[in-house]
Order: structure tokens, then C-alpha cells, then sequence
């Protein structure tokens, strides 16, 4: 244990420090501010990974880390479909998840938006449609916004739900 924090001490700090500026905030305010006027102040996300390389999903969870921390602006992520006002969907569906995909689906209360995230979800990918893979979501179920990106990062994510939300509440 002692070598362990030795070499801790030896080499220090060796993560990149905290960008200055305000995008964050700036975006995170504007989604907070719509959360307030569409949905009574909090956003409920369920996120399904359909058969993605976890890409995708690693951005997702990195809204959830102490810098970009999106539930001070309302934005929740849960467990289950029928506490969720959107679904945030990535990977090309394959087939062993298309049923589920579709049970989610119709677990989640009306109104609901659903989210294709990232390249793969959007257009199916590299995969494309084959026998394992459905491609895209908007061949499953209704789509709602979509988000570019292989994968996209935590602003391009957080800009992209604002967008959801202004244009489809």
C-alpha cells in the first residue's frame, strides 16, 4: 500500500484540468429553463442501449460525472420505461433486442420523445440492416430527434436534448 502512494506522491496530478469556459452552464441553464416550462421542472430519461459498442453510452454516463453534472439542470436518468418522458436510444438495434426495444417502447407513458443517439442509431452504421442487426431505430420504433455523432460528446448531447425539447413540447 505505502508503494502504491508513493507512487502517487511521485507522480502527481495527471488529469487535464477543467476547461474555463461557461458552455456548460450556458446550455445546462437553457435546458433547465425548458425542463421548468415543459415538464414541471424535471426530465425523466430512460437510456436503452440496443446493441451499441458502449461509445454511446460512456458519453451518456459522463452528463452524470461531477463536471457536466446534468441533474442540477432537472435532467434524471431511471431504470425503468413507464417513469420516463424520453427515451434516449443508441446502437443499431440488433435482433436480439428488438423486442425488447419494443416493449420499452410501449412501456413509457404518453407523451414520450424518443432520441435516436449517435451514428449507429440514426442510420444503422457500419452494421446497416442484416440478419443479426435491424439498423436503425427508426426502423423499429417512431423517432423522434436524432443525434449525430460516433460517439457524440456530453455538450453535443446536452444541446441536443434542448433541442428535442424546444422543437417537440
Amino acid at each position: 500500500m505505502l508503494r502504491i502512494l508513493n507512487k502517487i506522491r511521485q507522480v502527481g496530478v495527471v488529469t487535464e484540468p477543467r476547461p474555463t469556459d461557461d458552455t456548460v452552464e450556458t446550455i445546462g441553464n437553457q435546458v433547465k429553463e425548458q425542463i421548468k416550462r415543459c415538464f414541471a421542472g424535471s426530465l425523466a430519461i430512460r437510456q436503452v442501449d440496443a446493441g451499441s459498442c458502449n461509445g454511446c453510452e460512456l458519453e451518456i454516463q459522463a452528463l452524470n460525472n461531477p463536471y457536466y453534472d446534468i441533474e442540477r439542470f432537472g435532467v434524471h436518468f431511471v431504470a425503468s420505461p413507464r417513469h420516463a418522458d424520453m427515451l434516449l436510444v443508441t446502437g443499431p438495434v440488433s435482433r436480439h433486442m428488438q423486442t425488447a426495444l419494443l416493449r420499452t417502447y410501449e412501456a413509457t407513458p404518453h407523451p414520450k420523445l424518443v432520441v435516436a443517439t449517435g451514428t449507429c442509431a440514426v442510420d444503422g452504421g457500419e452494421f446497416g440492416v442484416s440478419y443479426a442487426s435491424c439498423g436503425a431505430v427508426s426502423n423499429v420504433i417512431p423517432v423522434d430527434a436524432v443525434i449525430m455523432g460516433c460517439p457524440p460528446t456530453p455538450v453535443e448531447l446536452m444541446n441536443s436534448i434542448l433541442r428535442v425539447i424546444q422543437t417537440n413540447t
